[in-house]
């Protein structure tokens, strides 16, 4: 889809039809004056959707000048008209206190709500719709505007939508094809295709090395070898190191404490914090932000077989730290474990790791919401503030001891999985916590994303299947360090 900017009136641009935001019901803006006796008589109250064949305009009905709403309402009116025998629109230009997150946020609504996931279907829906025209002469919500920021919002916008379109397509891909060597296979192509990215892969020989005995635990039932992806966007003169971990299981059968098979339906989704990692570097590169940031991704699947790694079982960590199995369906921690313990060699300004991570976490928040977890309260609150514009939303689950006490082992330093079913998702923090070294935990923090990386309705600009969580609240939180910097 193309985003133009232009210095004329809308009556004076040509498209096949035209988009107006009526903004909190506000039915007598002058953008809305011309159809207002045919949008009464439709009975079309502000809020919703209306199309009014005459005109040719679409009216949607948007809350207030915000940049989610903006996102919303791109989305509804791409809906609304991609079925229509239309290959431009046309609309005014609409602006919160931000030019440039105004014009980012549409087209992120756009190019979200356009994303589709057809690959298997022999029927596949393609929309004419490919040009959106912005008027610069029509403003709603200032008088004038800046050219040059409107044209990076743009910009921005798209890097952002299409990294988090390309994750969509990652967790969408079904186990079959998407393994682990495809997953590393796809890290390599997108360093070869990036500015300042490079890419190295590491078989079961480098973690047998690295003695990651609770990574190889988890895949030793998989007839598909692991790999350990690394990828590393470095900008000239980078002013800090974050370093992003993402839990890449490929498939997920739940080893021997096995899946009841409709859990089991939507396990491709479980590498969705690896594929989010792979698309923060793909965004980071494009918007040439001034960091160094490593995507390190620990790609298996857990399989269930004879060799299978057992309850009972206790293995022995990268960081020397000895794990009790009680649960071999808590296996994206063990894999995260070793991988976080890898991270820290790295020694980051800023380690986060996102994971697909606990049931309990979607249980607490709903699926709509990541969870926020570490001991930096302040680093929490700081990334949900300066993310919040993102449209992801966050919750911060808070660490106490009393929890910590559930995780204990008798025969072991800690246990995978908790001695009671509260408090699951902080529990499985509190595990991942006992892996960061204690120079890193003010730095650390820990994103369960099971809620929003994949569900099964349509919500929001987000289609049914993947939703690319993780990726636009962390680009837009790395940002918001970008612009304090300045």
């Amino acid at each position: 889809m193309n985003f133009k900017l232009n210095n004329k009136k809308l009556d004076e641009i040509k498209a096949d039809a035209s988009v107006v935001f009526v903004v909190d019901k506000n039915l007598k803006h002058k953008f809305v004056k011309a159809d207002a006796k045919t949008l009464k008589f439709l009975g079309f109250d502000g809020s919703g959707i209306c199309f009014v064949q005459e005109s040719k305009t679409l009216y949607v009905g948007i809350e207030k000048l915000d940049l989610e709403e903006f996102r919303l309402g791109a989305s509804k009116a791409y809906s609304a008209l991609k079925k229509f025998n239309i290959k431009s629109i046309k609309m005014a230009t609409y602006v919160s206190t931000c030019e440039k997150g105004s014009f980012s946020a549409l087209v992120e609504g756009f190019l979200l709500g356009s994303y589709e996931f057809d690959k298997y279907k022999s029927e596949k829906t393609k929309s004419n719709l490919d040009k959106v025209v912005f008027s610069t002469a029509e403003i709603y919500g200032g008088e004038k505007i800046s050219t040059q920021k409107v044209k990076l919002g743009i910009a921005q916008g798209e890097i952002i939508a299409n990294a988090t379109n390309f994750v969509k397509d990652i967790v969408n891909e079904t186990p079959e094809i998407y393994t682990p060597q495809k997953m590393a296979d796809d890290a390599c192509e997108l360093a070869d295709s990036l500015k300042n990215v490079t890419c190295k892969v590491y078989d079961e020989d480098f973690l047998k090395e690295q003695k990651m005995g609770a990574f190889l635990a988890v895949n030793r039932s998989s007839a598909l070898p692991p790999r350990l992806i690394h990828l590393i966007y470095k900008a000239p003169k980078a002013k800090k190191r974050v370093i992003f971990v993402g839990k890449g299981l490929t498939y997920d059968s739940g080893g021997l404490s096995l899946k009841p098979s409709d859990y089991m339906c939507t396990m491709k989704s479980d590498k969705s914090g690896g594929a989010a990692a792979m698309g923060i570097i793909m965004a980071a590169s494009q918007l040439e932000l001034p960091f160094e940031i490593h995507a390190i991704i620990g790609a298996t699947e857990n399989m269930i077989g004879g060799d299978s790694y057992k309850p009972d079982d206790v293995l022995i960590s990268r960081s020397g730290v000895t794990i009790e199995v009680k649960n071999t369906d808590a296996e994206g921690r063990l894999v995260l474990a070793d991988c976080l313990s890898y991270a820290q060699d790295f020694k980051p300004d800023i380690l986060i790791d996102m994971a697909t991570l606990t049931g309990a976490c979607v249980v607490g928040l709903g699926e709509y919401t990541s969870g926020i977890m570490g001991e930096n309260e302040s680093l929490k609150e700081d990334f949900k503030q300066r993310s919040a514009k993102s449209g992801e939303l966050i919750s911060i689950l808070h660490f106490n001891d009393y929890l910590k006490e559930l995780i204990k082992s008798d025969i072991a330093d800690v246990s995978n999985s908790a001695s009671s079913r509260y408090g699951g998702a902080i529990t499985a923090g509190l595990f991942l916590n006992k892996f960061i070294k204690d120079e890193y935990k003010d730095k650390w923090m820990h994103q369960d994303i099971a809620g929003p990386a994949f569900v099964q309705k349509a919500w929001g600009y987000n289609q049914a299947g993947a939703s690319g969580a993780g990726v636009r609240m962390n680009i837009y939180y790395l940002n918001s360090l970008v612009r304090e910097m300045k």
